[in-house]
């Protein structure tokens, strides 16, 4: 599970980054945090702080996990969309064998519209889903395929460039066309009416009916079914296609499995080298029991500094909430970081105990609980270049439940955002008062990360499933429900004297910064992130407007919180913090309810009532504030490059890291080192 930036107090900060290429340094290698701007997207660097006192092996250790990470990059292009690896090949080649004017306004948007492709993993909004309208005309694009040796495009079978652009124009150019990458329309088949590649010849009712069948309502450790598959029907026949070696991608997860080989011989510990050897396992078996064992011995893990994800991990993408989007994270333990999140964990139980949750939902003992602060080393499928702040795993409920879970918080991340983000103009353009300004300004970096810490560590880790619940009884509204309860539990206890007494903040009002930034994110700033006419239909974003909007109509009475016009522009005041706490606990308690219960139709009923309308009167007003301030509501980054560095025996005697590849080239780049895929994966 992931916390996405935009989830907590960072949201104003972090919508707000500078315009254009910036010139913020930091550091000896004067590192330039703003790249790019283009679209709706800003391209930012980030530093690997504490690198260089690694030891030799742990470096090592980075290098190849780093390599295997970035050797998956095109599994996820497969997984968005079946089309994406041809189109971008075939945009790739047209665009480094141009030989026209680089100022014409058609390659202009040629090359943002390729930028898009490669920031969003393929032809759909990473965050939005909406497939991407190109600003060049198809007779362009023709042309330039035409000119092109027929040897630089990605044919398949016996196809020509004719019969490639009858196939891939109508994907790229007719919006009717795989409209959406996910579809989350209640009342709609979301298989079919989804873009991603997760299923095909299936149904909504199909896809359910398969996996229903194979769960055991008594089984009290169920496999994460359908995973780490596509889910086809052939000759009438539905069947898994699953993703392992000599199955589904393997010729990149044979990359991957070679470069996890070398990182088990430089391991740093026997515990850490059976994470690694249980991983290879399951990508060479795909038998997801090998999956949960390795998720089990991957939490046990705590004394190793460097740490890894790799592999099919959140399901954010798939509709049905069950099919897994490829990603790895490679980063080392932040140690003066970490003795805050290890303060937290250590009082779990405590937090536990006293949640404003019915008693019957509680753990009567919470385990393996685990939470640090991490430097990310590399960031690779579906958390580059856009990624998460913070990430809880393992997913599945009853490993949290007897094993534990492992927290992160991405330190290195969010430092790189606020670096970003200096001088601005978006807490002056939509934060009602200086009282807010002041409180935000004070408190808004350390209440911000204290909520991601709580979501997190204890939010996706609290409570537990009644007996006989099916995990996935919530269906397409479980991701929302279980961001909600995260962020629900966070918000209630980042106001609790508790933190004071942890001397985690410093005084009962610094709370105030991170409940106003919620509120004015979920109530109106988040909607820069929509196009006007569209609803909601993110998880993350979904649940932090189900939370405002639930929060402010169940106050309304007393005033607690309000939407209020000043000279013509709208602001959200807060008028009873206290209050407005009892409400976040009121709908804490209903949302583990629903979640341990498995309670479908009042999932269904919070989310289409409060999480998916828009007004479309104060979206309209919100764009055009935001519009003025020449702000991008998205942000990525460029991942630092790591060389290795050998003797004249072919013998590892460094690993450097450096930070001047731009986008463009470093896109360009992965393309050309890490394709291991064919081009279609019929």
């Amino acid at each position: 599970m992931k916390t996405n930036i935009l989830s907590m107090a960072l949201a104003t900060t972090v919508l707000a980054s500078c315009g254009g290429a910036g010139n913020e340094t930091a550091g000896k290698d004067n590192l330039i945090y703003n790249v790019e701007q283009f679209a709706d997207l800003q391209i930012l660097r980030y530093d690997v702080p504490g690198f260089e006192e690694l030891s030799l092996k742990q470096k090592e250790l980075i290098y190849y996990l780093s390599e295997a990470a970035l050797a998956g990059r095109d599994i996820l292009f497969d997984q968005n969309g079946k089309y994406n690896l041809a189109i971008r090949r075939m945009l790739e080649a047209v665009y480094t064998h141009y030989e026209g004017d680089r100022n014409d306004p058609e390659f202009k948007e040629l090359e943002v519209y390729l930028k898009r492709v490669w920031f969003s993993n393929g032809i759909h909004h990473h965050y939005g889903m909406e497939k991407f309208v190109p600003g060049f005309s198809e007779n362009f694009l023709r042309t330039q395929i035409g000119k092109l040796d027929v040897s630089l495009l990605p044919l398949s079978g016996d196809e020509n460039a004719e019969t490639f652009c009858n196939v891939i124009f109508p994907v790229i150019f007719d919006p009717q066309v795989m409209p959406k990458r996910v579809n989350q329309a209640d009342g709609e088949d979301l298989v079919l009416t989804s873009a991603c590649n997760y299923y095909d010849g299936v149904t909504q009712q199909e896809a359910e009916a398969f996996y229903q069948a194979l769960k055991d309502p008594e089984d009290q450790t169920p496999v994460s079914y359908g995973l780490n598959s596509r889910l086809v029907k052939k000759d009438g026949k539905i069947q898994e296609e699953v993703w392992k070696v000599g199955g589904l991608y393997t010729g990149a997860i044979e990359q991957i499995v070679g470069w996890l080989e070398k990182a088990e011989g430089v391991a740093e510990n026997e515990a850490q080298r059976a994470v690694i050897s249980t991983l290879i396992a399951y990508y060479r078996t795909g038998d997801l029991k090998t999956f949960d064992d390795y998720s089990i011995l991957w939490v046990r893990d705590l004394d190793s500094r460097v740490d890894f994800i790799n592999g099919f991990t959140e399901t954010y993408g798939d509709p049905l909430g069950m099919k897994a989007s490829w990603e790895s994270l490679v980063n080392f333990k932040d140690k003066e970081a970490t003795k805050r999140t290890e303060l937290i964990s250590a009082n779990a139980q405590w937090f536990e105990d006293h949640s404003p949750v019915d008693s019957q939902f509680k753990k009567e003992e919470v385990k393996g609980v685990s939470a640090k602060v991490i430097t990310a080393a590399i960031l690779a499928g579906d958390l580059y270049p856009a990624t998460a702040i913070g990430i809880n795993l393992p997913n599945a409920d009853w490993i949290r439940s007897r094993h534990g879970s492992k927290s992160v918080t991405i330190g290195n991340i969010t430092d790189a955002y606020n670096k970003a983000a200096r001088g601005n103009g978006f807490h002056e353009e939509f934060v009602y008062s200086d009282t807010e300004k002041q409180l935000i300004d004070t408190y808004g970096d350390l209440t911000g990360n204290l909520h991601t810490d709580l979501h997190e560590c204890l939010g996706h880790g609290s409570g537990k499933l009644l007996p006989g619940v099916d995990p996935d009884a919530l269906k397409a509204y479980g991701s929302t429900i279980e961001e909600t309860r995260a962020d629900l539990f966070g918000l209630y206890y980042v106001a609790d004297p508790k933190l004071v007494e942890l001397g985690l903040t410093p005084n009962s009002e610094a709370y105030k910064a991170e409940y106003y930034t919620f509120l004015m994110n979920g109530l109106m700033t988040q909607l820069v992130r929509i196009e006007l006419g569209n609803e909601v239909e993110e998880a993350h974003m979904r649940n932090r407007q189900l939370i405002a909007r639930w929060v402010y109509e169940k106050g309304a009475a007393d005033r607690v919180v309000e939407i209020v016009t000043r000279e013509g522009k709208t602001y959200v005041v807060i008028n009873d913090y206290p209050k407005l706490r009892q409400l976040f606990g009121e709908l804490l308690a209903e949302i583990q309810r629903i979640k341990s219960t498995g309670d479908y139709d009042q999932a269904r009923a919070l989310v289409e009532n409060y999480a998916v309308k828009v007004d479309p009167q104060l979206h309209a007003e919100v764009l055009e504030r935001y519009r003025k301030l020449n702000l991008s509501p998205y942000k990525g980054f460029v991942n630092p490059r790591y060389e290795a560095i050998r003797n004249g025996a072919g013998e590892l005697t460094d690993v450097k890291v450096s930070y001047e590849e731009g986008f463009a080239e470093q896109m360009l780049r992965y393309s050309r080192d890490y394709s291991f895929l064919p081009t279609r994966n019929d």
